[in-house]
């Protein structure tokens, strides 16, 4: 069962900030002067993926949510390169830094807004930037690039499990055929499936046919080169990790040996599905709410982040 949201819906301004080479659209509510957090959406969802869980939050925290390339509202690149980590790191550094350039913010990531928002979390440039991250379904691709390694040699039950949970990744990289699926059929039927995946109805996707095309490339760039040559990334702030143990897409044991990488580390189980920032909004809120007021130093300052050309010729 999921839960009900009888909060008055949050009101939010639209702001397009300039991030990597696109324009991100950046959806803002909440009261000027607190804590800012800053939610990055996955695939093949927008911004609107978040609503019931900011209406549960928007009352005490500035709420950020963005459009993440090739999604929503914001700029939709061609050019599969346009993708990499690299890229989505440099957008989240611009939003930053534009929603709080004297402040670290707390991050939020489900889904393949997770999964890039490690990159920024592991990267020491971006250390005074981030005050806590709350992952949801989402794991770092350097993380499971080692998880695979240690799972070939320990335990290739647990391996296959996860395998068969992903076989979609695999199908994304064919040529032309997930494109032309999202066109033909997924677009139109998305809604249902995912509803019926979540035992609720769930919100529609006005624009959900070219999020899902679109953000095919996230897989495409990024998915085969991380795996095949997983960096050692370690965790720049506290780390929360919220595991639906119902998810269909992401095991639970992508946590185990997730000490290695965070020092700060909270591991959150909860009885929800996939979409649980859809279903389960007050529970996330009532974590998030927990977690970030552990993490929340009202003394500490800080300087812009480095641009990503500026971290290159740093070396970082």
């Amino acid at each position: 069962m999921g839960e009900s949201n009888n909060n008055a819906e949050a009101h939010d301004d639209t702001v397009f900030v300039r991030g990597d080479e696109v324009d991100l659209a950046c959806h803002v509510c909440g009261p000027a002067d607190a804590p800012v957090l800053v939610f990055v959406h996955g695939y093949p969802d927008n911004h609107r993926v978040w609503d019931r869980l900011v209406t549960e939050l928007a009352a005490h925290y500035r709420c950020v949510r963005y459009d993440v390339r090739g999604a929503g509202e914001s700029s939709r690149p061609t050019d599969t390169g346009a993708y990499t980590l690299d890229h989505l790191q440099a957008d989240l550094q611009a939003v930053i830094d534009w929603a709080s350039p004297n402040a670290p913010v707390h991050l939020i990531g489900h889904d393949w807004g997770s999964i890039q928002t490690w990159e920024s979390v592991t990267d020491p440039a971006m250390a005074a930037r981030i005050a806590s991250y709350t992952s949801i379904s989402g794991p770092c691709l350097d993380h499971v690039g080692h998880w695979l390694r240690s799972q070939w040699q320990a335990d290739r039950s647990g391996l296959l499990k996860q395998m068969r949970k992903s076989w979609y990744i695999l199908a994304f990289h064919m040529p032309l055929v997930p494109g032309l699926l999202w066109h033909s059929i997924l677009g139109r039927r998305w809604h249902a499936i995912a509803s019926r995946l979540e035992g609720q109805s769930l919100p529609e996707n006005p624009s959900q046919t070219r999020d899902g095309a679109d953000g095919i490339r996230l897989y495409r760039a990024n998915i085969l080169e991380r795996l095949r040559h997983p960096r050692a990334r370690h965790a720049q702030a506290p780390v929360q990790v919220i595991t639906p143990q119902r998810d269909p897409f992401v095991g639970p044991g992508f946590v185990v040996g997730l000490e290695r990488w965070v020092e700060s580390l909270t591991v959150t189980p909860i009885d929800a599905a996939h979409w649980a920032i859809q279903t389960h909004p007050q529970t996330i809120a009532a974590h998030c709410r927990e977690f970030v007021a552990g993490h929340t130093d009202k003394t500490r300052t800080a300087t812009a982040s480095p641009s990503r050309d500026e971290r290159a010729r740093s070396g970082a």
